[in-house]
């Protein structure tokens, strides 16, 4: 079944432009063998965008085919690069919000990583939310700080159940995306707040913007069902009873951000200059729409060219970009293997082909000839492990065309 109502402001006014029948249901559950990888059961992506408020979903998707079990392992705290982005993004929100003593909600916490951060660096008390959570499941975002409380988890989703939590700040990153009707989720959260209205809200989620510019087709998997430009993530919060104080990008413009406060008078307060870009999102999706299936045409001759030639061609990231850029090609002997720094992958499995992961140290005796970048953003990181190996393979970004190099 195909939804034609926008799940963001109720509008029927939705264009279709992106289709993908085969994605895997899960991109980065931990298989542990190759036939369980090869089973995972596939979904079909459609995405439609809603011409009225610029939203972007997945008109197809179908929440009982999700399982966010203990073996979801999603972490990307082992990355000195990303670790350094969190540890100062934890700081803005200590210093903005003057959390000291405080108390703080993380909606999708993960493994609680970055809710550990915001109580190690301001002595505050948290509760995490994630259906997923593993205790004792660490990584090195900040092995040198700790919370003089632990945070408590609840290992369940978040819902006015748990109203009876409240805090000073509500935390969600990177949650929204995997949520469909976002209206009904946002406005569960204003009204848990309740008229606690100096509670503060901060959210990030990926930018749409970027995925549609450089025609990402491996940005585009069955867990992110929900896709927001500036615009349309401020109106969304605006409509469901938030005041947006701050609508920024980051991480290289990977990231949206957003901090908003509950306020009984949402349709007073005018749009910020950032919201302006509905026409420019529609101008996108026509572009991707053009784009993306000639970048999948150029992706699938390139690897079927390097196979030819004997290249071992390996792929630096064993996550959900991994997984789509495979699933999407239609491709699976042409890459021997994915790499992956995250040590609880090494020796798994990607969904849907099966490709193998190995951790950086297995580096010396894969030997690749070729090694395509998932994430343009760790270059450097990925260089400089390359070179302690003592290993010069041709590194590329996917996030130029093959026939660009």
């Amino acid at each position: 079944m195909s939804l034609s109502t926008c799940p963001a402001c109720g509008s029927q006014q939705i264009r279709s432009f992106y289709r993908h029948t085969a994605a895997p249901v899960h991109s980065v559950l931990v298989h542990h063998s190759q036939a369980d990888a090869l089973a995972l059961r596939c979904g079909e992506i459609q995405l439609g965008f809603c011409q009225n408020c610029g939203f972007i979903f997945n008109q197809t998707f179908d929440p009982t085919l999700q399982d966010y079990s203990l073996e979801y392992e999603s972490t990307q705290g082992f990355s000195p690069t990303f670790g350094t982005f969190a540890r100062q993004l934890a700081q803005y929100l200590v210093d903005r919000y003057d959390l000291h003593g405080k108390r703080v909600i993380e909606i999708g916490c993960g493994q609680g990583e970055f809710l550990q951060l915001l109580c190690a660096m301001g002595d505050n008390h948290g509760i995490g939310f994630d259906p997923a959570y593993m205790p004792g499941r660490i990584s090195n975002l900040s092995p040198e700080l700790t919370a003089p409380e632990s945070p408590q988890f609840v290992r369940d989703y978040y819902s006015e159940k748990y109203s009876q939590y409240q805090a000073d700040l509500i935390v969600c990153k990177m949650t929204l995306e995997h949520i469909q009707p976002v209206a009904e989720f946002v406005s569960t959260v204003r009204r848990s707040i309740g008229d606690h209205l100096l509670t503060a809200a901060f959210f990030q989620i990926p930018d749409a913007r970027r995925i549609l510019q450089e025609a990402a087709f491996w940005d585009v998997y069955y867990e992110h069902c929900s896709y927001f430009s500036l615009g349309s993530l401020a109106r969304l919060f605006r409509k469901c009873g938030f005041e947006v104080m701050s609508l920024r990008r980051g991480y290289d413009d990977q990231y949206l951000m957003i901090e908003a406060r509950p306020t009984e008078n949402a349709q007073l307060q005018g749009p910020l200059p950032e919201e302006d870009d509905l026409a420019e999102t529609e101008a996108l999706v026509e572009q991707f729409a053009l784009f993306a299936p000639e970048r999948i045409t150029a992706w699938q001759g390139a690897l079927r060219r390097w196979q030819t030639q004997r290249k071992r061609v390996m792929l630096w990231g064993g996550g959900s970009k991994a997984v789509a850029f495979l699933t999407t090609l239609g491709v699976r002997e042409e890459v021997i293997g994915a790499l992956d720094i995250n040590p609880y992958k090494d020796g798994s499995f990607l969904a849907a082909t099966g490709t193998p992961v190995y951790a950086p140290q297995h580096l010396p005796t894969l030997q690749p000839d070729i090694i395509l970048l998932m994430n343009p953003i760790y270059q450097q990181e990925v260089s400089e492990q390359l070179a302690q190996f003592g290993l010069k393979p041709t590194l590329l970004a996917i996030t130029n065309a093959p026939e660009e190099r």
